[in-house]
């Protein structure tokens, strides 16, 4: 009995090869790269704002939601409490949001966009442009479609694993913005 052929993964060039382990796992690795490298292409365009990433998505919830409880605004983005705190000192540090106590509830805090934060909407919107133009370069519009669909069919499955295995919550699991 032989072993079926294992499709070593493809590599950047320049790019070192892939480890042994990830041999079953090709699509696995590839999808790691492809993150790590998005990832660091998004703390780019970003960086030319003030901003970190992740502290988009916490304006994006923001801009979209008015104000909101810092511990829905936690719950949303699916981040660590003290990672979102942290954030969130630093956007108000740059003027992009104010906390206050909920006049309804004097324990918890109402976070929101603050006025001069528009600007930063429009500047945010431009750097995520930037960061597709730059994610799809060399993709046609029917290889962008079918990446989306198939990217849309990945998070399916991985979701409904998640909430099989009692994820903690939409995005929880993997640190992310809530993809909901």
């Amino acid at each position: 009995m032989t072993a079926e052929p294992v499709q070593e993964p493809r590599t950047a060039p320049g790019c070192a090869a892939a480890p042994s382990a990830v041999l079953d796992g090709p699509v696995s690795h590839a999808i790691s790269r492809v993150s790590r490298l998005h990832r660091i292409a998004a703390g780019r365009v970003l960086r030319e704002l003030g901003l970190h990433p992740g502290q988009e998505f916490l304006m994006m919830h923001l801009w979209d939601s008015g104000a909101v409880r810092q511990s829905e605004l936690i719950k949303a983005v699916g981040l660590d409490p003290s990672t979102v705190t942290k954030m969130l000192q630093r956007l108000e540090h740059a003027g992009h949001v104010r906390r206050r106590p909920d006049p309804s509830d004097r324990r918890a805090s109402l976070v929101e966009a603050t006025e001069a934060s528009c600007c930063l909407l429009v500047e945010v919107r431009r750097a995520w442009g930037e960061l597709e133009r730059q994610t799809l370069e060399g993709l046609d519009a029917v290889e962008r479609g079918e990446l989306a669909r198939l990217l849309g069919k990945v998070e399916t499955a991985l979701w409904a694993e998640l909430t099989r295995g009692g994820g903690a919550g939409c995005g929880a699991a993997s640190g992310e913005p809530d993809p909901c």
